[in-house]
């Protein structure tokens, strides 16, 4: 299975919390994670000296574009701190893709995460955006600050990395806690030690603020925007900061910007929870489902297989004679329900897994973790819980997370022990906001903003949808029935006619819109 399998199926991925050992462990957006090549992009550094300019000198600046395939390629200097901008800088990683037809401007675009990169969205526009909004828009890509090609934040080894995933999610025994906070404490060290200066400078607000000096940078006016998941909290904190430079943002799999951790944290356990048993529904609607014959024995079925795969890790085919573990089955699991496409998928990895095999979902796992060839291809495993818990510092100590055990298994008996753990992932983070580290978004100003919300999204459950739609003073909703993350490009006009009339025409949807 290859990621450019799953990645042609139009999968954008949004960033999971979750994991025994407190880590934000992650699902990427589905970029381009091959090895780079002779057109790929500069992996650009930290530049700390100060050079005493002004935020001036930085939007003034001029983008030096170069050919990388069929797109351009560049780096935007960003200060790393917009309260002392003249102290150093960074380099962002840009893409750009000329628009086909006739021009009417740029659309910066963000895949979520927080982590992923965005440079790809650009380099895989064809896979990711009609050919309406191809033709109108040249589409314009980034590396968020601390992500992909743009100065990554740093933290594990690939060897690190590879016992982080495999630890068990939801953890049994002392033994197992007591590993789990060894590598939390592992984890942040490895971050000051490896990202001390940046680590406190990758924040949303900070995303935001480079985002408004791209938009000068491209020469336009007003920002034009698409973000995805995560990159609808990104979407939204750009329209709060710089309300009167806001043009049309569409903002797909929105998050509400309002939840705390925790609770963002229950409201996606409750959102996998109702993509996992839509999943099984649709199997048992079938002929024969092989989970069995209605949603709870199917969901007894998987329960069952996790419990078995906690106590002994499955044998697989990898050629580096890994094991299954319960967490990589966890994963490899989750990872499939982003996209009904994907189900078949998770249909092949759960049927090989009952009998004996942990190969396909070990792969499924890969993919989430971007690993390749037993190496990481990016650094989205670091970088989401580095940027979460500067966005939000919110923790709980091991000892505190069995208390939150009846509010999770409520909102999901399957996975709600999980994400409670998740809940200590920012204990010992030493770095900490400084750039409106409390700042309450409703986008007051603003031009309309579109949300889009799917009604079983697993990520970013429909209720945040909604959520924002009402928090954003402009914000105008548009629902898709559907499964799956996102409703952009996945095969519902009326969704995709919405998008395109705003995006392109200026005609704003009717709020409340149901596709």
């Amino acid at each position: 299975m290859s990621k450019k399998l799953i990645v042609a199926v139009g999968v954008v991925w949004a960033l999971v919390v979750a994991g025994a050992i407190g880590i934000g462990v992650v699902v990427l957006t589905g970029g381009d994670d091959d090895e780079p090549g002779p057109d790929a992009k500069v992996t650009d550094t930290v530049s700390p000296s100060a050079d005493g300019r002004t935020i001036d000198d930085f939007y003034g600046q001029k983008i030096s574009w170069t050919e990388c395939g069929s797109d351009e390629c560049g780096t935007l200097d960003v200060p790393i701190s917009y309260q002392d901008p003249g102290a150093g800088s960074i380099k962002l990683a840009v893409e750009r893709t000329k628009a086909t037809g006739k021009r009417i401007g740029s659309l910066v675009v963000n895949p979520g995460g927080p982590g992923a990169g965005g440079t790809y969205l650009a380099e895989q526009a064809d896979s990711y955006f009609a050919p309406e909004l191809r033709a109108a828009y040249d589409i314009v890509g980034f590396d968020p600050r601390g992500t992909g090609d743009s100065s990554p934040v740093d933290c594990l080894t690939d060897d690190q990395l590879d016992d982080f995933i495999a630890a068990d999610p939801d953890p049994d025994t002392p033994e197992e806690v007591t590993e789990g906070e060894d590598n939390t404490a592992e984890f942040w060290s490895g971050c000051k030690a490896k990202s001390a200066q940046l680590g406190g400078h990758v924040s949303t607000v900070e995303a935001a603020r480079d985002m408004d000096v791209l938009r000068a940078v491209l020469g336009e006016d007003k920002l034009d925007y698409l973000g995805f998941s995560y990159g609808t909290r990104l979407g939204a904190t750009y329209a709060e900061l710089y309300p009167d430079k806001t043009g049309r943002l569409v903002l797909d799999g929105a998050v509400d910007p309002a939840l705390g951790a925790r609770e963002g944290a229950l409201s996606q356990a409750a959102g996998f929870e109702t993509a996992l048993r839509s999943y099984i529904q649709n199997c048992v609607d079938g002929d024969s489902c092989f989970l069995g014959d209605s949603v709870d024995a199917g969901l007894k079925t998987i329960k069952d297989l996790l419990d078995s795969i906690d106590k002994k890790p499955l044998e697989t085919s990898d050629s580096e004679d890994r094991e299954l573990t319960v967490g990589l089955a966890f994963y490899g699991l989750i990872t499939p329900l982003y996209s009904k496409d994907n189900w078949s998928y998770l249909d092949q990895a759960l049927k090989t897994a009952l009998d004996g095999d942990g190969s396909t979902l070990l792969q499924l796992s890969d993919f989430y973790g971007s690993r390749e060839k037993g190496k990481y291809t990016d650094n989205s495993l670091e970088a989401i819980s580095v940027i979460n818990c500067l966005d939000d510092p919110y923790s709980i100590t091991a000892d505190e997370v069995p208390a939150q055990f009846p509010d999770f298994e409520k909102a999901s008996p399957t996975f709600g022990k999980v994400f409670a753990w998740g809940l200590t992932t920012c204990h010992g983070d030493p770095f900490k906001a400084t750039d409106e580290p409390d700042l309450e978004i409703d986008g007051a100003g603003a031009a309309p903003i579109v949300v889009l919300g799917t009604t079983r999204d697993p990520a970013t459950p429909y209720e945040e949808a909604v959520a924002m739609a009402e928090e954003l003073q402009s914000g105008v909703l548009v629902s898709r029935d559907g499964d799956g993350h996102t409703a952009y490009n996945k095969g519902n006009q009326c969704v995709d006619d919405a998008v395109h009339s705003y995006l392109i025409d200026g005609k704003v949807p009717a709020d409340g819109l149901k596709c």
